[in-house]
């Protein structure tokens, strides 16, 4: 297409819209608190075409429960409904199921929360979080969580 402004003869070329490139998350979650949190943060930023894996950690070791853990990846489903939401449950320690998902599934970034989102949980950073953030190969984003 050509362009004349002013007696000057300009060629126009047309470039394709920008869009942005599609994004893996991840989304490390132990309660329903949690994964609202978590989906706080992602509901500004996921578009479709987005993949978001939701990962629920059995650990045999702690006071895990399978119903709760479901529950958790559920709230993710709903809320996220632009994103291409997957869901797992590993059971073993949380932090080292969570590390490894994120090198299985080649995310670009990791949400949890700053702490267990269950009740009665001490405020700071739990170990689990603290773990990740020491080890993580990629940008983790530690959501904060009301009391409960």
């Amino acid at each position: 297409m050509s362009v004349i402004v002013e007696g000057i003869e300009s060629h126009v070329l047309h470039q394709p819209p920008q869009t942005k490139p599609q994004m893996h998350y991840c989304l490390g979650t132990d309660s329903i608190h949690t994964t609202a949190a978590a989906c706080d943060y992602l509901e500004r930023r996921v578009t479709d075409g987005d993949t978001v894996t939701v990962i629920s950690v059995l650990d045999p070791e702690a006071s895990s429960d399978r119903r709760d853990c479901e529950e958790a990846l559920n709230v993710a489903s709903v809320r996220l409904f632009e994103a291409d939401v997957e869901t797992q449950v590993p059971e073993g320690k949380p932090a080292r199921e969570l590390l490894e998902a994120i090198a299985t599934a080649d995310a670009d970034e990791l949400i949890i929360g700053a702490r267990s989102g269950k009740p009665g949980t001490s405020r700071g950073v739990g170990s689990t979080t603290e773990a990740i953030l020491t080890e993580s190969p990629i940008p983790v984003v530690v959501v904060p969580l009301e009391e409960l």
